[in-house]
């Protein structure tokens, strides 16, 4: 059996606008901070100044929605073998 493509998701929260797209999206993996109005990744840990965060293809295609509809483009999605820029 075939090992599943792992992907990485690297947010910049910091920059983060708190429009909740990504929560509207993928609320089982974003949610709204109450104390700064901003997302956390749920999960995500926090690395040089980003939130990241590993997964598998299953949840491939909920955070590339979180990731498109983010009006300020603080979602960036990765292949994590290759280095590749999904998003």
């Amino acid at each position: 059996m075939e090992p599943k493509k792992r992907y990485k998701i690297v947010y910049d929260r910091d920059n983060c606008i708190g429009a909740g797209a990504c929560v509207i999206a993928y609320e089982e993996r974003w949610v709204m901070d109450t104390t700064d109005d901003q997302a956390n990744l749920i999960g995500g840990k926090q690395e040089d100044g980003s939130w990241i965060l590993e997964f598998t293809e299953e949840e491939l295609a909920k955070f590339m929605d979180s990731a498109q509809v983010c009006p300020v483009k603080v979602i960036h999605i990765f292949e994590v073998e290759t280095g590749k820029k999904l998003i």
